[in-house]
Parts: C-alpha cells; sequence; structure tokens
C-alpha cells in the first residue's frame, strides 16, 4: 500500500466518523461463485439459451415462475457450497475494530458475509439474499429461509414436488426470491435505499471493492461521496468508475483483489486505533 495513503487510513481510524464499505460481485468471485453477468450466468431452457437479464425480472417470474426458481436454486447450490475467504474474514476483523464507525453495504445475495461473521445490524443486504423468499403476491412483508429441496444442477427442470415449499404458507400462492430484479426499484424497507444514500451523506470514508457501481444504489453512493469531497478507497484489480474517483479523492486506488488488498487496509485502520 502506498504510505501516503496509509497514513490517511491511520488518521481517518483515529476520528469519529462513519466508514462505509460497500462490497460486489469482485469479493465472491475469489470464492468460487460466478459473477451474475458472466459466461456462467446464463440458462437453458430447451433449445433457447437466457441471460440473467432476462430470467431475474418480475415481469418473466410473474408468468413463468416454474422457469425462473430453478436458476436461483441452482445460483443457490453454488452459493451455499462456496466458503467465506480471506477478504470477507479481513471485514469481520475491520468491524471488531471499528465497532458502531462501520457499515457494510453489499450487493451481493450470497450471503458470505453474515456467514463469515459480519453482524446483521450492520451489514446491509441491499439485493437481498438469496437464501430467503417471501409471498410473491405481497400478502405479507417479511421473508423466510429457502427449503432444502436439495442441490439443484444447471439446466435441471423444475420438480413439481416443490410447489408446495416454494409457495406463501399464508396464501398459498408462489414465493419468490428474496431478490432486486433487473425490473424492480430499490425500496428502504427489503433494501435499505435510504439508508445507503444516509449512509454516504454521513460517511468519512467511503471504501469500494470488487464492484465497479453497474446498478443505480452504489452509484448514487460513490456520486455522493465524491461530491461531498471525502475519502474514496477502491480495492480492485481493474481500473473502472470507482477507481477514477478514487484517484481523484483523499483516498486511493489499491490495485489488488479483495483478498490482496483488504488485508493491509485492515492492518492500517488497526493502527490507527492503537
Amino acid at each position: 500500500m502506498d504510505p501516503h495513503l496509509f497514513d490517511t487510513l491511520r488518521g481517518i481510524a483515529q476520528g469519529q466518523g462513519r466508514i462505509v464499505f460497500l462490497t460486489g460481485a469482485g469479493i465472491s468471485a475469489e470464492s468460487g461463485i460466478p459473477t451474475f453477468r458472466g459466461s456462467d450466468g446464463y440458462w437453458t431452457i430447451g433449445s433457447r439459451v437466457y441471460q440473467p437479464q432476462e430470467l431475474a425480472t418480475w415481469s418473466m417470474f410473474s408468468r413463468h415462475p416454474e422457469m425462473v426458481w430453478p436458476w436461483y436454486l441452482y445460483r443457490r447450490t453454488i452459493c451455499r457450497q462456496a466458503e467465506p475467504n480471506p477478504a470477507h474474514r479481513a471485514l469481520v476483523d475491520i468491524e471488531h475494530t471499528l465497532n458502531n464507525r462501520f457499515v457494510l453495504v453489499t450487493q451481493n445475495v450470497d450471503g458470505l458475509h453474515l456467514r463469515a461473521g459480519s453482524t446483521a445490524e450492520r451489514t446491509w443486504e441491499i439485493h437481498g439474499n438469496i437464501d430467503y423468499m417471501r409471498c410473491a403476491g405481497g400478502c405479507r412483508t417479511d421473508w423466510w429461509p429457502v427449503p432444502d429441496l436439495g442441490p439443484v444442477t444447471k439446466g435441471m427442470d423444475f420438480d413439481a414436488s416443490w410447489r408446495e415449499s416454494l409457495s406463501c404458507p399464508d396464501c398459498g400462492g408462489w414465493s419468490r426470491p428474496h431478490v432486486l430484479w433487473f425490473d424492480e426499484s430499490y425500496d428502504e424497507e427489503r433494501y435499505r435505499f435510504e439508508s445507503g444514500m444516509k449512509a454516504a451523506m454521513e460517511a468519512e470514508l467511503l471504501v469500494v471493492v470488487g464492484t465497479s457501481g453497474a446498478t443505480t444504489l452504489p452509484a448514487r453512493m460513490g456520486e455522493i461521496a465524491h461530491m461531498r469531497g471525502i475519502a474514496i478507497v477502491d480495492v480492485n484489480p481493474e481500473p473502472n468508475p470507482f477507481s477514477r474517483v478514487a484517484m481523484d479523492s483523499p483516498g486511493g486506488w489499491i490495485r489488488a483483489t479483495a483478498c490482496e488488498g483488504l488485508a493491509p487496509l485492515s492492518d492500517a485502520l488497526a493502527g490507527g486505533r492503537s
């Protein structure tokens, strides 16, 4: 890590302001989870190949839930087989160091941050969690665990025996994955939209890990942080919109993977608290 950035982080750690971490697919890729838009994201039904942007929509689910559910159950199988990596664990250590100053905003739906030990109170899953489902018809506002239906392999058809397990226990209609779809909007109740915006307004430091901010809320958070002139640190092996604004801020770009870049960052923040 650049010595100037190390000193900047140590100085911020000695302050009192909120420190916000924003994570994306890059951190989960190091646990073996394919990126959502990558070559493994497609799904074949009969002779047609569907892309995530087609399947991950309310429009598709409302017409063909029996096509959408197997794809999500397959992706959930991949997520459940993955394990938290050193980057996830580094964020747990940082939370222990910063306590109530720490907020983790994640776009990832795999639940790996929580499984690593990040607290639910300070971990905001702004795109939902693939381990949970909720009533598709909205008869209730909470969400509950997806039942264990066994491993689902790529291209597997809907099994009629799943239907009851994937129903809402109150109204008997379909449940749906507790995730934000492409044709849906953020809200506070399910996806912490206002909380994420407020965190960016209050942050003394924004650390971006493994995402380029292609979705609305992360992009807005980055814009707010940049306009406020606070330190932004981007941890990413490739140049992206966040790396450019980070280099234009009092922070900087750590050109590394999440596992490589978060360890020295954790050390810098811990050093500032000693």
